[in-house]
């Protein structure tokens, strides 16, 4: 019954062996995930205002029903190419990164 125990609190101590070896990419994927999502929160907010204020109302002189609309197809455009970067970087993270000729 002793054996049993220890057993079990042995494997309770910490995470596998095959963890340890991912411990840089568990970061590096973090950190990327980091990245995008405060990019995903102050692009289109930045862009939505910006345009609305100096482009639509400011150089094209919109009305301001106008420039709220327009301006929102700004952020969403900004949102899908956030998106669609975000895929992009994620879906290249993994691949091995080829140096010289294969044989």
């Amino acid at each position: 019954m002793d054996g049993s125990v220890r057993a079990s609190s042995d494997s309770s101590a910490g995470p596998p062996p095959y963890y340890r070896g991912n411990e840089g990419s568990l970061v590096s994927a973090l950190k990327t995930l980091l990245f995008f999502t405060i990019l995903m929160v102050t692009l289109p907010i930045g862009l939505y205002f910006a345009t609305k204020a100096y482009v639509f109302e400011g150089s094209m002189k919109m009305s301001s029903s106008d420039s709220y609309f327009y301006a929102a197809i700004v952020a969403v455009l900004a949102v899908h190419v956030v998106l669609a970067l975000f895929v992009y970087v994620a879906w290249n993270e993994g691949a091995p990164k080829s140096k010289g000729k294969h044989d």
